[in-house]
């Protein structure tokens, strides 16, 4: 019975202390959480996520259809501006090519033809002439014997008649080598017309060869042998080559608020997920112009260069992107949370463009009101500028502790506040 008693006080004296302890270590009032304030160099940067992209890529494609009979290249290889990638079945082709000479030559016979016709022509109006001139000489002696009395008057008409009939038709073998030499024009025409359609087929049996247009890296191949491509109003794709992985380029989408912050030439850094704790610069190249709206979130992109000197970055790989906007060195810094409280019953804040407040614990331990003026922020520190309407002195010296936070606020100082989160009173 004396064990159990024992046991039973023990039980209830830890409890008893227990309690004790908790009722101890609740805040009777208003408890404050600080941190010093620091100097040093401060950056106000830009987060955006992009992909590493080449500078340049060439999608190599086909301008005909057929069956692809060859591949000759694969992933990775290194290629030269001209070399063969792929071959598609010229068969069809080439008896393009060979129809379109047959139509070639039938076209250059017809011009012998037509120049034939024309010399022809030609030789009839020069009998005609003859014809007409012995016509007219008749005409004259025929007249002259006639006036004489020698011929009848009948006589003379009818060589008269003859002159005119040799006339006319000298005009019209003359007509006729005007037709026949059109006729050669036509017929040289076709032949312009044969030999561009031979070209024509030519230039399509050259492209059953796919080409390289530039020197660089396959990195994606579309067919296999054997496949079919069809060249209708889109060219199919077949190959993209990388130009120079040496060369590469971060295209980052920055939101339409940060936009404004980035210029030509600003300094960058960027990480991958393929080398984790490894950053690498770059800087802002170009920033385009074309907003992209993907679900009413407008985004801009941001084309960032980098040397790939190394070979490291492959097309494709996801960067998190962050570009340095403003520099600040040596600086007063306290942290942004400092900024946002609120407390009832201090000083109001202090108007004016680029004011904030921020509060300082004085000796005995309450907060303090200060008027300062705000500059950059990277989310995490601001920098403090003494304002000359109210100087700070030396209590934002380093190490001066300022309020970031309050536990167990009174209700009418947990009424005035702001939720947590809000932005400065600036």
């Amino acid at each position: 019975m004396k064990k159990m008693v024992w046991t039973g006080g023990a039980a209830l004296l830890g409890l008893a202390l227990v309690l004790g302890w908790w009722y101890r270590g609740v805040p009777a009032g208003v408890e404050y959480r600080s941190a010093p304030v620091t100097r040093g160099d401060l950056q106000a940067v830009v987060a955006a996520t992009g992909a590493v992209n080449p500078v340049a890529l060439v999608t190599v494609g086909t301008q005909v259809s057929g069956q692809i009979r060859d591949v000759l290249v694969d992933f990775n290889d290194e290629v030269q501006a001209g070399q063969l990638l792929a071959q598609i079945d010229p068969q069809t082709f080439d008896f393009r090519v060979r129809a379109a000479q047959a139509d070639l030559e039938a076209a250059q016979a017809a011009v012998l033809t037509a120049q034939a016709n024309a010399l022809a022509a030609q030789a009839q109006v020069s009998r005609a002439q003859v014809d007409l001139r012995e016509a007219q000489r008749n005409d004259a002696r025929t007249q002259g014997l006639v006036d004489k009395q020698f011929v009848a008057q009948a006589e003379g008409e009818r060589v008269r008649a003859l002159a005119s009939t040799n006339a006319e038709a000298l005009k019209a073998v003359q007509a006729q080598v005007g037709v026949a030499q059109a006729q050669v024009k036509q017929a040289q025409a076709t032949v312009a017309q044969r030999q561009a359609a031979l070209a024509q087929a030519g230039i399509d049996l050259g492209r059953t060869r796919i080409t390289s247009p530039v020197a660089g890296i396959v990195i994606k191949r579309a067919i296999e042998r054997g496949q079919t491509v069809a060249s209708s109003l889109q060219s199919p794709e077949l190959f993209i080559i990388a130009k120079n992985l040496s060369d590469m380029q971060v295209e980052a989408a920055i939101d339409e608020s940060d936009v404004g912050r980035l210029t030509v030439g600003q300094k960058a850094t960027f990480t991958v997920d393929a080398f984790p704790g490894q950053t690498f610069n770059a800087e802002v190249r170009q920033v385009r112009k074309a907003a992209l709206n993907v679900a009413n979130v407008v985004t801009y992109v941001a084309v960032l260069s980098y040397a790939n000197t190394d070979g490291r970055l492959l097309p494709g790989m996801t960067a998190n992107v962050r570009v340095v906007t403003q520099e600040r060195p040596d600086v007063v810094r306290v942290p942004n949370g400092a900024l946002r409280l609120r407390i009832a019953g201090v000083d109001p804040a202090v108007k004016g463009k680029g004011l904030g407040r921020v509060y300082v614990l004085d000796a005995a331990g309450k907060p303090r009101a200060l008027a300062v003026r705000t500059g950059i922020s990277d989310g995490s520190l601001t920098e403090l500028v003494d304002d000359p309407q109210a100087p700070l002195g030396a209590e934002l010296a380093p190490g001066t502790e300022v309020l970031v936070a309050v536990k167990n606020p009174p209700a009418a100082a947990a009424a005035a506040a702001k939720p947590a989160g809000a932005r400065p009173n600036f």
